[in-house]
C-alpha cells in the first residue's frame, strides 16, 4: 500500500521535479537576447545567400535578362555582409578573408552557370573541382578559427550546399520548374541548419559576448 502511494505521488509531480539536479535538462540555460539576435541575423544572411544565388541562376540562364548585373552585385554584397558579421568576434582581417573566400565561391558558381548554358561539359567538371576546393578552403578557415567546428563536419555541410545549388541550376536549364522549387526549398532548409551550426559554435566560443 505504501509503495502504491509513493508511485501515485510521483505520477502527480511535475516532470521537471523528477529531473535529476545534475541533468542537462535541469541545467540548460535560456538564450540571451544578444544570442537570439546574432543567430537570427546570421540565419537571414545565409538564407539571402541561397535566395540571391537562385535569383542569379534565373537571370544568368535567361537570355537577355536585364537584371543580371544588378543581381550579381547584390549577391556579392551578401558575401561582404556575412564576412562583416564575424568581425566583432574574429577581427577585421578574418572577416575580410571570409568575404574573399565566399566571393570566390560566387564567381566560380557564375562561371559554372555560363559553361553549363553553353554545353561545355568538360569545363563544368573542371570548374566543379575548383568549386569544391574553395569549399575545402572555407571549411578549413572556419574550423581553424573555431575549435567547436570540425573541419570534416563543415566540409560536409558546404558540399551539400553545392549539391543543392547544382540541382537548382540543372533544373533551371532543363526548365523542370517543380524540381527547381524542391531544390530551392531544400537549399533554404539546409542553409538554416548550416548557419545554426556555425552561429552556435561562435556563441560557445565567445560566451562573454552573449551575456545580455
Amino acid at each position: 500500500m505504501k509503495k502504491l502511494l509513493i508511485i501515485g505521488i510521483m505520477l502527480l509531480m511535475p516532470l521537471n521535479m523528477l529531473t535529476a539536479p545534475g541533468s542537462a535538462a535541469a541545467q540548460k540555460p535560456c538564450l540571451t537576447q544578444s544570442e537570439v539576435k546574432f543567430e537570427n541575423e546570421f540565419r537571414k544572411l545565409w538564407i539571402d545567400h541561397v535566395l540571391w544565388t537562385s535569383n542569379y541562376i534565373t537571370s544568368a540562364s535567361t537570355a537577355g535578362a536585364e537584371d543580371q548585373k544588378q543581381v550579381l552585385a547584390r549577391l556579392l554584397r551578401n558575401q561582404e555582409d556575412i564576412g562583416n558579421s564575424i568581425k566583432p568576434y574574429y577581427g577585421e582581417a578574418a572577416g575580410a578573408k571570409l568575404t574573399e573566400l565566399l566571393k570566390e565561391h560566387i564567381v566560380i558558381a557564375g562561371d559554372i552557370v555560363e559553361a553549363a548554358k553553353s554545353g561545355q561539359g568538360a569545363k563544368v567538371n573542371q570548374l566543379n573541382k575548383k568549386w569544391y576546393r574553395n569549399a575545402d578552403d572555407i571549411a578549413a578557415f572556419l574550423s581553424g578559427a573555431n575549435p567547436n567546428l570540425k573541419n570534416e563536419d563543415v566540409k560536409k555541410l558546404l558540399y551539400k550546399h553545392l549539391e543543392l545549388v547544382t540541382d537548382d541550376l540543372t533544373a533551371s536549364l532543363v526548365k523542370d520548374w517543380e524540381a527547381r522549387i524542391v531544390s530551392i526549398d531544400e537549399g533554404v532548409s539546409h542553409i538554416i541548419m548550416m548557419a545554426d551550426v556555425i552561429s552556435d559554435a561562435v556563441v560557445k566560443q565567445f560566451p562573454d559576448k552573449f551575456k545580455g
